[in-house]
């Protein structure tokens, strides 16, 4: 007789393993770890309210897009991951999710905690979404990283959604300091997030909100509040960057060929809708950007934007900002529609509290209001759907005012309070420390570490599942290959 054909031996298996995905409660430390290193794709970590004390969790098995492995809270901001390590979540692994959760890093030095999220290598479809994540050099940091037989793979396809991210103190370090440092990966969305007090206290006090670099493309950042000094006050902090401050030529992609330079570090990227206040450098920053798009957003009291280098090219077009928009080093780029140059006397006659990121109206909007010309962006900084001929800016006040002081995480729901209930002792180590990882790239930016090269998973920590019927199938599945293959 014939074999099972591959393709439906393959669906079978697949099928199988999706089906024997399950909702994973989790209550302590020890659990955590433990269905972390047991996950399969489709599986769903459901984390009680409490606090997880970690060292640091390897995420490296595999999900898929319609299957992904999600870690989440059972309440939002219930479960409260208090890391104490150089890194929190290594993911590897194919589409991990993220959600709900309050993430903390409690080093005693600052330069012991380096991420909360180290996305590498293959792990592609990466989610972060309506979480709160505090106190790291940075937060995220995203690099490609050779597989087991030398190849270069990239994390592409990125979201980061919804979530407050912030520090409660001026970082005491001299290693770099960005709050989202995606360096390589294409088509990562940064989206309706809150960034705020970012501060380098040590080395050249220079920080950054968030970037994307190292030769990724097509990068989008829309509709988030960057608020660089909310509370924390000092130091030279720069909004949203396509660049950065630049990539060593051997972690650039697509050659990571230390001869070949990382010119343009970014590709195709889009900027809008976002508001960005109280840079004490410029709020948009590009560096060898090329093929870059800023459209509608506000920046106050900041320094403005940078076009820097000749391999920086674009379009700015309606944009409303104090500063102006400046091709520095070379850097070129068409202007259509913008407001340059206001003062704060200008903001604070047209809205209730712009230092404060308040953006009602207050004043007489004419400046503003049905003043964008051609092409423009569908939606604004609320996702409120524009009409007619468009406002500048971030905000359609045509449609009535917009709430830009929402409570985040989640995009405006107030979470309840997290709970203290719980708590429990912090587990072993679980990958041996991070202390002598090596650096992940040459450029300015937040790369302490890289992670290891594929971990083998599954630490045999087995995690019961709701059924063994699914398993059954399998095992029917390969067993009737097998018997078809011996009767051939």
């Amino acid at each position: 007789m014939r074999l099972l054909p591959l393709a439906l031996t393959t669906a079978l298996l697949s099928a199988a393993s999706v089906a024997a995905a399950a909702e994973i409660p989790v209550k302590t430390s020890a659990e955590l770890t433990a269905a972390i290193a047991a996950a399969k794709a489709g599986d769903t970590l459901v984390l009680a309210s409490g606090t997880y004390a970690l060292t640091g969790a390897s995420c490296s098995a595999n999900g898929t897009a319609t299957a992904p492995i999600t870690v989440k809270s059972a309440t939002s901001l219930g479960a409260k991951i208090r890391f104490d390590g150089l890194e929190g979540f290594k993911v590897r692994g194919a589409h991990w999710h993220f959600e709900g959760l309050d993430v903390q890093g409690v080093c005693a030095a600052d330069s012991s905690c380096e991420h909360a999220f180290h996305v590498g290598g293959g792990a592609v479809g990466f989610v972060l979404r309506g979480s709160r994540v505090v106190d790291f050099n940075a937060q995220l940091k995203v690099n490609s990283d050779k597989d087991s037989a030398g190849v270069f793979q990239t994390p592409h396809g990125g979201l980061v959604e919804g979530n407050e991210i912030y520090d409660t103190h001026a970082r005491a370090t001299s290693n770099p300091t960005t709050k989202l440092n995606i360096d390589t990966g294409d088509g990562w969305v940064v989206r309706a997030n809150f960034l705020h007090d970012f501060q380098k206290g040590g080395g050249d006090n220079v920080s950054y909100g968030a970037f994307m670099k190292s030769g990724g493309k097509d990068g989008v950042f829309e509709r988030n509040l960057v608020w660089c000094e909310k509370t924390l006050k000092g130091g030279t902090r720069i909004g949203l960057s396509f660049g950065g401050g630049g990539t060593g030529a051997q972690f650039c992609a697509p050659a990571f060929d230390a001869a070949v330079p990382c010119d343009p570090e970014h590709t195709g990227g889009t900027m809008r809708n976002n508001v960005i206040l109280e840079c004490s450098d410029v709020g948009i920053y590009l560096n060898k950007s090329r093929n870059t798009k800023l459209l509608h957003n506000t920046l106050i009291a900041t320094a403005g934007i940078d076009f820097r280098f000749a391999s920086t090219t674009g379009e700015a077009r309606a944009n409303v900002l104090a500063g102006k928009i400046r091709g520095r080093d070379g850097g070129t780029f068409t202007g259509v529609g913008n407001l340059e140059n206001l003062s704060p006397a200008d903001f604070a006659g047209w809205y209730v509290a712009p230092l404060s990121a308040d953006l009602r109206k207050k004043g007489d909007l004419a400046k503003l209001l049905d003043k964008a010309t051609g092409a423009s962006v569908a939606d604004d900084y609320c996702a409120r759907a524009r009409a007619g001929t468009h406002d500048l800016g971030a905000l359609e006040h045509s449609l009535g005012d917009c709430d830009t002081t929402k409570t985040w995480p989640g995009g405006g729901v107030t979470p309840p309070p997290p709970s203290d209930a719980g708590v429990d002792a912090a587990p072993p180590p679980v990958d041996g420390g991070d202390a002598a990882i090596p650096a992940t790239d040459g450029g300015d930016d937040a790369g302490a570490g890289a992670t290891p090269t594929d971990d083998a998973g599954g630490c045999g920590c087995a995690v019961p599942r709701r059924s063994d019927a699914p398993l059954a199938l399998l095992g029917l599945a390969v067993a009737l290959t097998l018997a078809r293959t011996r009767r051939r």
